[in-house]
């Protein structure tokens, strides 16, 4: 979900990485499909971009991109990356992670 350059000319602009954790990027996709049908300020939110002119699929990726957020707070062994810094992969993230051990 990292966006990267896609700038032409005096356009400046991002798009979405499609690489990456393809697991990842199907999960995110399944939460805003289901959060879109069913959460009432997903809909409001929906209702409101619609209306701003933005189309269904620029709106989801604004949803990927908050359901991300949100879904990365949650991760085990978030807090011990430092502001700005980015773990390179899932495996990463997992070996970070602290371990339960009872």
């Amino acid at each position: 979900m990292a966006p990267i350059e896609a700038s032409s000319g005096q356009v400046v602009r991002r798009r979405l990485n499609r690489g990456g954790d393809r697991q990842a990027n199907s999960a995110l996709w399944r939460i805003v499909l289901v959060r879109m049908g069913t959460e009432d300020r997903t809909k409001a939110y929906l209702k409101r971009r619609s209306g701003e002119g933005k189309s269904k699929r620029d709106v989801m990726r604004s949803l990927k991109r908050y359901v991300a957020r949100e879904v990365w707070g949650e991760l085990p062994g978030m807090e011990q990356l430092a502001v700005g810094e980015q773990a390179s992969s899932r495996e990463d993230i997992l070996e970070s992670a602290p371990l339960d051990e009872d």
